[in-house]
């Protein structure tokens, strides 16, 4: 257990290159989120979200999603259209803040996109996902 927390507080420890994002608060540079620089951590996080029963994030294919949006709709109590409206692009927890996108490998400058949405940090499960799926625990309000 201890080797654990010290391994995740030596992640916690990345930081962004202050020069290039120029992101500084207080005088000190910002850290980037250990999962969006360590991809073991970022899986076994965004695994565990699809495995929860409380969480479920999908669909896994977005343009198969199967039955997901129909369950999740019937946990909400609303329509499939309406929980197709609830996805992470909307959420609280998802950032695509500028400082976010220079923490995500990629093209430093600008959001990773692909012909869906975009990936973004997911703030309540701790990992990177994307605007075109959503979760059981997705909350209004987000970017």
């Amino acid at each position: 257990m201890t080797e654990w927390r010290n391994y995740l507080q030596e992640s916690l420890k990345i930081v962004v290159d202050a020069e290039k994002a120029g992101k500084k608060v207080g005088g000190k540079e910002k850290l980037c989120p250990a999962p969006t620089q360590d991809l073991m951590l970022n899986t076994a996080n965004r695994d565990r979200a699809i495995k929860t029963d409380f969480i479920k994030y999908g669909p896994l294919n977005v343009e198969k999603p199967g039955d997901f949006w129909k369950n999740i709709a019937k946990k909400w109590g609303t329509s499939e259209k309406a929980a197709m409206k609830s996805k992470c692009a909307s959420c609280t927890a998802f950032d695509i803040s500028p400082r976010m996108v220079d923490c995500i490998p990629g093209k430093t400058s600008q959001p990773v996109r692909d012909e869906f949405g975009v990936l973004g940090y997911c703030w309540m499960h701790q990992f990177k996902c994307h605007s075109a799926r959503s979760c059981n625990t997705w909350a209004a309000g987000g970017p």
